[in-house]
């Protein structure tokens, strides 16, 4: 498998500034590099960078409020305060930045500077379909999408390192985490639960620790970009819906790690991993062609579910790994139209031949992706 060109596109007017935020190691540096060559870059994973700027923010002034080029802030959650010299910059000299995160807990838990609209918001999300040339899927389901982790010949020691080096300590020392044996855990039970019902007392009892501290774990992985929720469509005349939020993480193979998990073909686990794959080329398709696009899925509290609703109930989604659908496949999709208008109702599996069953496109998720990224699905 090879890295084609990311699709993130940044095209600023001039004397404009923007934010770009993602998870560690999805490519904000690796970009930079690539498409602005003649950026002055400050990056504060440098230590004697980083020493430079927290003693002296007002360094960013001294340094560049003549200067013409764009300038790059690598990790700027570190410094906080180095916001209001942008800002200060931006409004008096006209000066140009892109400033890259991958945590936005320090910045809005310290009433950081966010420049008040002054700088666009961009999105870079873990490797998508369109961005690899011959992707094997059952290799991105269990190693991820992560570039290094695409690219390595030992994707699991890449991923040992990230959890152990990055997930467990630098995340746990940013957030200020007492307990690290039960902030482990935790990552662990977010992993096998990923894409399931939140249950705050369920996980809370599993650690050892109160509902609360796992409901602020939770927002630690928000907040650090490494996991976000999956709102439920609420909107139902007849059927009382489930209102719980689900938890995906941000990489399958980040998941599947932290869960132990291997996933086969046929097994549960490789359902739940296809699903999750699914699910990230959206994040990707709506950080990249669709940033207001809103991601739902429905169910009931009978337990009848569709994986995800696209848009205002306009393409409704159900994921099966099955190679041959047959009517019993469609439950979900079918009590869904019986009480919404549905424009599309789309079962995406891995039946190689293209079918229409009661109304019900049935794709192969190639087709399915292919039809996606060409704009041809929303």
């Amino acid at each position: 498998m090879e890295i084609k060109n990311r699709l993130l596109n940044i095209d600023l007017p001039k004397g404009k500034s923007a934010f770009l935020w993602g998870p560690r190691q999805v490519g904000k540096s690796y970009w930079i590099r690539s498409h602005l060559p003649q950026a002055i870059v400050i990056d504060f994973l440098k230590t004697d960078i980083f020493a430079d700027y927290i003693s002296r923010p007002s360094l960013l002034r001294e340094r560049y409020a003549d200067t013409k080029q764009i300038i790059v802030i690598d990790e700027v959650q570190k410094i906080p305060d180095i916001l209001d010299e942008v800002h200060w910059l931006i409004e008096n000299k006209h000066c140009a930045f892109l400033l890259t995160g991958s945590s936005a807990r320090k910045l809005r838990h310290g009433h950081a500077n966010l420049l008040g609209g002054r700088a666009w918001r961009y999105t870079m999300t873990p490797l998508c379909s369109r961005e690899i040339d011959d992707m094997v899927l059952d290799t991105v389901l269990i190693s991820g999408l992560l570039p290094a982790f695409i690219q390595s010949p030992e994707p699991k020691q890449e991923l040992r390192s990230y959890v152990a080096d990055y997930l467990k300590e630098e995340i746990a020392a940013e957030a200020i985490v007492q307990n690290i044996p039960a902030f482990a855990d935790f990552l662990r039970i977010a992993a096998i639960t990923s894409g399931e019902l939140l249950n705050y007392t369920n996980i809370a009892s599993e650690c050892g620790v109160s509902a609360k501290v796992i409901r602020s774990y939770f927002q630690i992985l928000e907040d650090t970009l490494l996991g976000f929720r999956l709102q439920p469509w609420r909107k139902a005349i007849d059927r009382r819906l489930i209102e719980t939020e689900k938890f995906y993480l941000f990489d399958i193979g980040v998941t599947n790690y932290l869960a132990n998990r291997t996933p086969g073909y046929g097994t549960p686990e490789y359902g739940k991993s296809f699903e999750h794959f699914i699910l990230m080329e959206f994040r990707a398709y709506q950080a990249y062609r669709n940033p207001e696009l809103p991601i739902y899925y429905w169910r009931t509290h009978s337990g009848i579910e569709v994986d995800f609703i696209l848009g205002q109930m306009e393409i409704a989604i159900e994921i099966k790994t099955s190679k041959r659908i047959v009517e019993g496949h469609l439950k979900g999709l079918k009590a869904l139209q019986e009480e919404n208008k549905v424009k599309r109702a789309i079962l995406v599996s891995f039946e190689t031949e293209p079918k229409i069953l009661n109304g019900i496109e049935c794709l192969h998720w190639t087709d399915f992706l292919a039809q996606l990224w060409e704009g041809a699905i929303i």
